[in-house]
C-alpha cells in the first residue's frame, strides 16, 4: 500500500482478487491519512479547551503544536494500526518517529505551473521496476531566499486530485533516508499551495523492504540540504 497516494504499491499483486485487495487497503490509507492531519488539531484543542475553557478550531492552534499533534498521531498508526508498514510482531515497541525541528522556514507558498503535454515518466523505484508516472507541472517557490522547483506527479491509474512531489537533498545518506522522502498535496482550483517541508515524509520501504517505493526522479533531486520533516533515527530505523 502506498503513503498517501499508495505510492508504495505492494510487490506481486497480479492478480484480480490481489489488486482488488490492494486497491482496498490504498483507499483506508488515503481516508487515514487525512484524518491524522485533523485529528492532531482537533485533539489538541480539546485540550486547550480544558484548560483554558471557550471554543478553538483547528486553526488556532499554534503551529508547532499542530506539528506535534500529527506527529503523535502518526507514531499512534504506525503501532496499532492493520495498515501500519511495521510488522505486526514490532509495533508494540516501535520507537516514535524521528524529526528535524520545526521550522515556519520550512513551510512556503509554492505556484504550480501546469505541463503544457501530458507526459509520462518511468520513475525507478526500490523494487527495480520502473512506475510510470504523470508530470502534471512544476512547482515553483522560494526556499530561504532561493529560487527552487520541483515537479509534482500523479501515478499512472491514480486521482489526479492529489499530487505525489518526491524529493532527495543533501541529507540523503545520512540524515534522511538514501531513497529521498516524499510531500503529497490535494491539488487546488488556484494551483497555489502551502509547500510544508516540515510534513516530509519517508516512504514505507524505509520500515519494510516488502513495499515498492518510486524513487525521486533526477528533477527533484535538490542540491541543498532540507532540514525538515521526517528523518532517520536511532536504533531500530535504518
Amino acid at each position: 500500500m502506498t503513503s498517501f497516494l499508495c505510492v508504495e504499491g505492494l510487490p506481486g499483486a497480479r492478480t484480480a482478487e490481489s489488486r482488488d485487495a490492494f486497491a482496498r487497503a490504498c483507499s483506508l490509507r488515503r481516508r487515514h491519512e487525512g484524518r491524522l492531519r485533523l485529528r492532531g488539531s482537533f485533539l489538541l484543542c480539546a485540550v486547550l479547551l480544558a484548560v483554558a475553557g471557550g471554543a478553538c478550531s483547528p486553526g488556532d492552534v499554534p503551529y508547532s503544536d499542530e506539528i506535534s499533534a500529527w506527529h503523535a498521531s502518526k507514531d499512534q498508526f504506525m503501532r496499532e494500526s492493520d495498515d501500519s508498514p511495521i510488522p505486526r510482531a514490532q509495533r508494540a515497541s516501535f520507537p516514535p518517529l524521528s524529526y528535524f525541528p520545526v521550522s515556519p522556514d520550512y513551510r512556503v507558498p509554492a505556484a504550480l505551473t501546469v505541463a503544457a503535454s501530458d507526459t509520462v515518466l518511468n520513475i525507478p523505484s526500490s523494487n527495480g521496476q520502473p512506475r510510470p508516472h504523470r508530470r502534471v507541472g512544476m512547482l515553483n517557490f522560494t526556499l530561504k531566499g532561493q529560487p527552487v522547483s520541483l515537479t509534482a506527479f500523479v501515478e499512472v491509474g491514480e486521482d489526479m486530485r492529489r499530487l505525489f512531489v518526491p524529493f532527495g537533498d543533501l541529507t540523503n545518506g545520512t540524515e534522511t533516508y538514501t531513497g529521498g522522502r516524499y510531500l503529497e498535496l490535494e491539488r487546488t482550483a488556484t494551483e497555489i499551495y502551502d509547500l510544508d517541508f516540515n510534513r516530509a515524509f519517508h516512504p514505507y520501504c524505509y520500515y519494510n523492504p516488502v513495499y515498492d517505493c518510486p524513487y525521486p526522479p533526477r528533477e527533484n533531486r535538490l542540491a541543498i540540504p532540507i532540514r525538515a520533516g521526517e528523518r532517520m533515527g536511532p536504533a531500530g530505523h535504518k
